[in-house]
């Protein structure tokens, strides 16, 4: 009788998102067992009851994946968990937090395939982040910069709310990320004079952008918003925007329901790879930006 296909999920917060638990479903994994309130220092030794207790052969039918929703937290658990690994006793270990890693790697992906439509590149692009204190908007940011572009985190209340963040970022991730004031309309045209993507990742429900602040905005080519709840991040892109024009302006937009298309592929398809690799892998936001970089090219 074959083993099954066992994920142990855990994360820092009172449950793990039932999202993730239905993706691990799908992907394959046959039973899925959560584990709540894990603090790091925990990681270790739910690991290694998580190694030992199978033979080093079944090591491709455990899995472990980290939620949560703050995302260097969750770098921390990766980092605590292979940390733990005797090998040949290992297992694949998979970081999503809140799927911040996957919904933010989607998003510069397909911000790239739009880029690239109207003869540009992500590398050398000034991008604004509208919401980077939320998990998406800070791994948005930080691939962006290591892709090459020119990042700022954009505060709804002052400079300093993102400075704090933007500073973590750079330390922890050694790019280079700047933090500047959007707390007002006029504020925000400063901005937005100075940026070719715009990045909408505010709470849902939030428009923190109206289609007339786009259109005076010349320089701006496309928006990406995640919010699927109305009223849009930005007025005039739709959910389904998957590059559509927006009205009055000379941008395009990326809706949320775009995004999540290449986001729910993503997330499958790094549960999957759990599943078939040869060796333990350890997955976290450049794995997830690798995949949809390539599902958006191929699919260009």
């Amino acid at each position: 009788m074959e083993k099954s296909y066992i994920m142990h999920a855990i994360t820092p917060a009172k449950a793990v998102s039932p999202f993730d638990i239905n993706m691990a479903c799908d992907a394959g994994y046959g039973v899925i067992v959560p584990y709540a309130n894990v603090e790091t220092g925990e990681v270790s030794g739910l690991v290694q009851d998580m190694i030992f207790s199978r033979a080093p052969g079944d090591a491709k039918r455990t899995g472990l994946f980290i939620a949560g929703r703050d995302i260097l937290t969750a770098l921390d658990m990766l980092g605590a968990a292979r940390g733990a690994m005797v090998p040949p006793f290992e297992i694949s270990v998979f970081a999503d937090p809140s799927g911040a890693y996957t919904t933010a790697a989607a998003m510069i992906a397909k911000v790239e395939a739009q880029l690239e439509k109207v003869g540009m590149a992500l590398a050398g692009s000034r991008v604004a982040v509208f919401g980077g204190k939320g998990p998406v908007g800070g791994v948005a940011a930080v691939l962006a910069a290591r892709a090459g572009a020119s990042v700022q985190l954009v505060g709804h209340d002052g400079a300093a709310s993102v400075a704090e963040r933007a500073a973590s970022y750079r330390q922890r991730f050694g790019v280079t990320l700047g933090a500047v004031d959007g707390s007002t309309d006029a504020l925000k045209a400063v901005v937005l004079a100075e940026t070719d993507v715009v990045l909408a990742v505010a709470r849902a429900g939030v428009q923190v952008l109206s289609r007339a602040q786009i259109a005076a905005a010349p320089s701006v080519r496309v928006v990406a918003d995640v919010n699927a709840v109305p009223p849009a991040g930005v007025e005039g892109v739709d959910a389904f925007s998957d590059g559509a024009p927006i009205d009055g302006t000379d941008a395009v937009g990326i809706g949320a329901l775009a995004i999540g298309n290449v986001k729910f592929k993503t997330q499958h398809g790094l549960f999957k790879a759990m599943r078939e690799a040869a060796k333990p892998v350890y997955l976290a936001f450049d794995d997830a930006f690798a995949l949809a970089r390539a599902q958006c090219r191929t699919a260009a």
